[in-house]
């Protein structure tokens, strides 16, 4: 694992709270889980920068 720090607005850290505490997860795990949703959606899309 690697670890590193992420600034996000305020707002923008409130919802995620929000949905991890609907979702029964930390923020963190909730973060991870909208990455990795969010780049099996792209998917494998060498052509883009």
């Amino acid at each position: 694992m690697v670890r590193f720090s992420l600034r996000i607005p305020d707002d923008l850290h409130d919802r995620i709270a929000a949905r991890a505490g609907k979702d029964r997860r930390s923020v963190n795990s909730e973060i991870l889980h909208l990455l990795e949703v969010a780049l099996d959606a792209v998917g494998d899309d060498a052509g883009s920068p």
